[in-house]
This record gives C-alpha cells, structure tokens and sequence, in this order.
C-alpha cells in the first residue's frame, strides 16, 4: 500500500512556528499534486494549501494566507508545510495527501493519504 507520512506536529505557544514534513514511502511524489488538510474536534477536514507537481503553483486557504508556506523538494521526496504565527485556531490533526493534476480541495480527489499529526498551539 503507497503511503504517505507526516512529520513536525507538536505542542506549541501561540505565535511560534512549526514545520510539517510530508514523505512518501514506494513512490515518487514527482508526477502528483500535494495538498495539506486539517481536521479539529467535531469539524469537517479542510484544505489549508496545495501545491502542483512542478511546486509551480500554490494555494492556501484564507485563513493560513501569509502565515504559512508550502514548498517540496522532488530530490527528496518531500513536500513541507512551514507555519508560522499560529493561532490556537490552528489546532488540528495535519494531513497530507496527494492527486494527479491540478491543485484542488476536493477530498475525494485525492488518492492517497497519510495518518496525520497533531499539532496544538496553546499557551
């Protein structure tokens, strides 16, 4: 089964950063798009941004717009989520996700999907 794993999740003080690192184990993520999602307690998941398979293009969602940065390195076969300035809002389960063609926040578009990690931002 291809996977996908996520890394960097943790307990942090508002206003301070994290990394998210999402890997690929049996594939290469080259040819696909990455998304992150998040998903808080008793919510739907969410988009919070995508990028495309050349990291030619990104999208983020209004609410992480100008906070965070998604970025990949086809060498490594890893696709980063960098945030900064988070919020207690921002408190979710990451996950990341990967489709062939276009960036979108459809969820059933996405064909493969790692377990997530926690991130929590309290003081």
């Amino acid at each position: 089964q291809l996977q996908l794993v996520e890394s960097g999740g943790g307990l942090v003080q508002p206003g301070g950063s994290l990394r998210l690192s999402c890997a690929a184990s049996e594939f290469t993520l080259d040819y696909y798009a990455i998304g992150w999602f998040r998903q808080a307690p008793g919510k739907e998941r969410e988009g919070v941004s995508c990028i495309s398979s050349s990291g030619g293009d990104t999208n983020y969602a209004d609410s992480v717009k100008g906070r965070f940065t998604i970025s990949r390195d086809n060498d490594k076969n890893t696709v980063d989520l960098q945030m900064n300035t988070l919020k207690p809002k921002d408190t979710a389960v990451y996950y990341c996700a990967a489709k062939r063609g276009d960036c979108s926040y459809y969820i059933d578009e996405y064909d493969y999907w790692g377990q997530g990690t926690q991130v929590t931002v309290s003081s």
